[in-house]
């Protein structure tokens, strides 16, 4: 399954999520590949490795032909593979735009690889562009994170709207779940977002719950998944529950 952790608003734990989850998903022993579709890089910088000594990144697969399989790096997880990225990314989008069938140049790319692996995670930039468009295509199912503050919920409906639009026009075929990041169970605001988003979107809003971490938000500095960086961290435990409940699910007929 392809996994594309998307949210257009930032600060919500997309990245945080997608390199959680896939690690998570390696520990479970399924062979994973995470894809940095990020111009900053922020899941490379995550998985411990320095963006400006990469010779190759997502941007020569994309503009430049080059294969995915010569692009591919082996992480300190057993089991996660990378397909990182760097600034350099962020010139895709403009050499692309020219390109026919230029929303469709990921799936392409990744085509010869994806049977490799049981679970591929995108993490996406944080904007509707050409790049994300690139992921929904590519993907079975979008992961949506919400933060449990009023701004990220407002955004959601936007959100759904283009997806909707990505189903019809370019004929993709995806579902989606929502994730709740950041959440404290001491705030009203938090425990009001829960609720919400719980009663608009009922089987769709997954079990598993993020609570605002601050080990989370320092993992990156030392080159690490927050569940490697504190493995019994409150919200460590809950993205291992993540990998669990996504290897379960059954997509839902898109509405």
């Amino acid at each position: 399954m392809i996994v594309s952790v998307l949210n257009n608003k930032g600060g919500t734990g997309k990245t945080t999520t997608a390199v959680n989850l896939a690690t998570a998903t390696a520990i479970e022993g399924k062979k994973t590949l995470i894809v940095d579709l990020d111009p900053q890089g922020n899941a490379t910088t995550g998985l411990g490795f320095e963006k400006a000594t990469l010779s190759s990144t997502v941007y020569n697969i994309l503009s430049q032909s080059r294969k995915a399989a010569e692009v591919l790096l082996n992480t300190r997880i057993e089991k996660l593979s990378l397909l990182p990225s760097n600034l350099d990314l962020a010139g895709a989008e403009v050499e692309l735009s020219s390109t026919p069938g230029r929303e469709y140049v990921l799936r392409e790319a990744i085509s010869p690889i994806k049977d490799q692996f049981e679970q591929v995670v995108i993490d996406c930039p944080p904007n509707i562009g050409l790049l994300t468009l690139n992921a929904l295509v590519s993907s079975d199912l979008v992961l949506i994170p919400v933060q449990c503050e009023f701004y990220p919920m407002e955004g959601l409906p936007t959100l759904l709207k283009v997806m909707d639009l990505v189903r019809s026009r370019l004929k993709a075929a995806f579902d989606y779940r929502i994730i709740l990041t950041m959440y404290d169970r001491r705030t009203a605001l938090s425990r009001r977002v829960m609720q919400q988003v719980n009663e608009n979107f009922g089987e769709r809003v997954l079990k598993s719950v993020i609570p605002r971490s601050v080990r989370m938000a320092e993992a990156p500095s030392k080159g690490l998944p927050g569940i490697l960086y504190r493995p019994r961290n409150p919200a460590s435990e809950q993205y291992r529950v993540l990998a669990k409940e996504l290897l379960q699910v059954q997509p839902l007929v898109a509405a």
